[in-house]
């Protein structure tokens, strides 16, 4: 099987490099693209980064990894995108989006480029997974060798999944992760955007921890307890549960 590495934090980050090796563990032949710069909160987008509307790309050794890797100028949706369409060799088994460095917790895990990646696979049928390592703002180092150890236990599982299964996996930046729990989202995640100060011509938003007390049975809540959680998703659907009154027309 065939499995597309990606990521939102470049291509020289070393969560790209330890989810590609346990892939690798797991059986799997990979082949690595992931964009050239920090591509963080990129959500789905499917924008390039060249004026010309062509997608570059650079081939690039990893330390450690014997796989093909790439260098991409692009959005990692759109990589993800364009891997499912056969550009990079053939249509991928699985999109493996991470290891993120930060949880990707919450309904705020729209504005996750990590996320959007795994979402763009959904939507072109093959199974896909966003992984993230709880790595705190001012935490200490990442963990990355854990978050591949969970990695190593979950894969084969959504391998047996139906295609175009999505999971979202986010595993704590601890020595002793007490398990893997199933876990709802939570309202927003673990930070949110808070608005500091606004003049004539500039905005600035900060980063903040959450204030909200966590919920049980959540990403959050049970992320902070010490459990790698996993949580299934899907792509935009039509709201089947909203009252749908007739308009007035003609006016």
């Amino acid at each position: 099987m065939r499995a597309l590495i990606t990521n939102d934090d470049g291509i020289d980050s070393p969560g790209l490099v330890t989810l590609a090796e346990a892939a690798v563990a797991c059986g799997l032949d990979v082949i690595v693209a992931a964009p050239g710069t920090q591509s963080s909160g990129t959500s789905a987008s499917v924008a390039s980064v060249s004026e010309t509307g062509r997608v570059v790309s650079e081939r690039r050794a990893l330390p450690g990894l014997d796989a093909e890797a790439y260098a991409v100028a692009a959005h990692p949706a759109l990589i993800s995108l364009i891997a499912c369409r056969g550009g990079f060799g053939g249509k991928p088994d699985v999109v493996l989006s991470g290891v993120n460095l930060g949880a990707n917790v919450g309904r705020a895990i729209l504005h996750s480029g990590t996320v959007g990646a795994a979402l763009t696979g959904h939507l072109n049928d093959v199974s896909s997974m966003a992984v993230s390592l709880d790595v705190g703002l001012d935490g200490p180092e990442p963990l990355w060798d854990k978050s591949g150890e969970v990695v190593r236990a979950v894969l084969p599982m959504l391998l047996d999944m139906p295609t175009a299964t999505v999971l979202s996996l986010n595993v704590p930046n601890i020595v002793d992760v007490q398990g893997i729990r199933w876990a709802r989202l939570a309202r927003f995640g673990s930070v949110q955007s808070r608005v500091d100060e606004v003049d004539e011509n500039e905005i600035e938003l900060v980063t903040v921890y959450s204030e909200e007390s966590l919920v049980p049975g959540t990403d959050t809540a049970l992320l902070a307890a010490g459990y790698a959680t996993l949580t299934p998703l899907t792509a935009i659907a039509e709201d089947v549960t909203l009252e749908r009154p007739s308009p007035a027309w003609p006016v």
